[in-house]
């Protein structure tokens, strides 16, 4: 794990979510929501919100995958995308 997936931890983990998990999966931050969550909502949300929690991270900023899940769905946000990740087909 590196420092700056750790500090996004630390970030999310102190947010208090009532009853998110948040761990490390590989590289990534795999995000477990209660199954009544509205994913949809939370979708919509997650650039805003990880845009103003990014302002308390001084770590150097790195490509980081979050991985939502409600027990029903799942969709993925990745944060600081690299030239493969833009230049996919």
């Amino acid at each position: 794990m590196n420092f700056y997936q750790q500090k996004w931890i630390d970030t999310l983990t102190a947010a208090h979510l009532q009853g998110w998990k948040i761990t490390p999966q590989g590289d990534d931050i795999f995000i477990e929501m209660p199954n009544i969550t509205d994913i949809k909502l939370i979708r919509d949300n997650i650039p805003s919100t990880l845009a103003a929690m990014s302002l308390d991270i001084e770590e150097a900023k790195h490509r980081l995958k979050f991985i939502f899940h409600n027990g029903h769905e799942q969709f993925e946000y990745l944060l600081n995308p690299g030239d493969e990740d833009l230049n996919e087909e």
